[in-house]
């Protein structure tokens, strides 16, 4: 039923999670040299959770519909969040206008002159911005999209329920085992927009993304690393884009932008020298700081992508 059978990791992965939950909830380890290492796994998988989910709003993991609504509640457990409340602020206002004043996650509305904190806070700048115009995206949804919203509503039922079930049971557990996590998640899949687009030229048809291309970094993260052909093409799968980047987009963007080590990257960039540099090594000089436009499609302009995800067809 899987639409690609590259998947199969992606199931195992978001398996691996849920058990990583369950053995730290029933045995709660307290020697420090298992609990410490099983919690930062933990972190790593609702991670890699959010990557999941990021993918399958692009791409649908099943054939089935049916199958689609149900992995994404499943998604939406491991990440912490409705995986359909990911939709506005990524494929709508992210993807339609890229770090344009549309763009609700923008890198330069982070403007500390240490770079470091630019990276550490970028999610808390960002999304004092992305949950009211989400607010006001579910609104408009109501009426116009009703097996959007219902979805919506199903993954936050179900989230909402799990959690309280899990707060009622063991409050401690549920702190460490899975709301940590989830933070964890969140923060770092909303920090990688900040690293793969900061300093980048928005306006080029090729030199708009950061890519990271080392295999092991891509093997973790369903090849996330390669940025710039998913802009090119949001809907191409995942186990596709390494073979894509390399006919379409190696050739010809401006070799700084293909980052053969994100570890490197990030010692340069946040601790020494630790400058917010373009990608052509010039500082980066930030436009006047200007309120976000109104993204959200008006009555008679909603896109067709509204419905990426599990009502998407498969």
């Amino acid at each position: 039923m899987l639409r690609y059978r590259a998947d199969i990791k992606t199931l195992l992965f978001v398996a691996t999670y849920f058990v990583l939950v369950a053995v730290q909830w029933v045995y709660a380890p307290r020697a420090l040299w298992l609990a410490i290492p099983l919690l930062a796994t933990t972190c790593v998988f609702s991670f890699l959770g959010a990557v999941a989910t990021h993918n399958a709003v692009h791409c649908p993991v099943f054939r089935r519909r049916w199958m689609n609504r149900a992995f994404q509640v499943a998604l939406t457990l491991t990440y912490g969040h409705p995986v359909s409340a990911y939709v506005p602020g990524h494929n709508l206002s992210h993807h339609k206008y890229t770090q344009s004043r549309r763009d609700v996650m923008r890198t330069t509305k982070v403007r500390y002159r240490w770079n470091l904190l630019n990276g550490l806070f970028f999610m808390s700048r960002v999304v004092r911005d992305i949950l009211p115009a989400d607010m006001r995206y579910f609104k408009a949804m109501y009426r116009r999209n009703p097996p959007w919203f219902r979805q919506m509503l199903l993954e936050s039922a179900v989230f909402l329920g799990a959690m309280g079930a899990l707060l009622a049971l063991d409050w401690q557990k549920f702190l460490l085992y899975v709301l940590i996590p989830h933070q964890y998640a969140a923060w770092g899949i909303v920090t990688m927009n900040y690293l793969q687009h900061d300093g980048c030229d928005e306006d080029s048809e090729y030199n708009h993304s950061r890519n990271f291309v080392g295999r092991l970094v891509n093997w973790w993260t369903y090849n996330n690393g390669f940025h710039s052909i998913h802009h090119m093409e949001p809907g191409l799968h995942w186990s596709l884009l390494p073979a894509a980047h390399a006919r379409r987009v190696a050739p010809f963007i401006h070799p700084n932008l293909d980052q053969p080590s994100l570890l490197a990257y990030l010692f340069r960039s946040f601790v020494w020298p630790g400058k917010r540099l373009r990608y052509d090594g010039a500082p980066v000089v930030l436009p006047p700081e200007e309120p976000d436009e109104e993204w959200i499609p008006g009555p008679k302009e909603t896109p067709s992508d509204v419905s990426l995800g599990a009502i998407a067809p498969g």
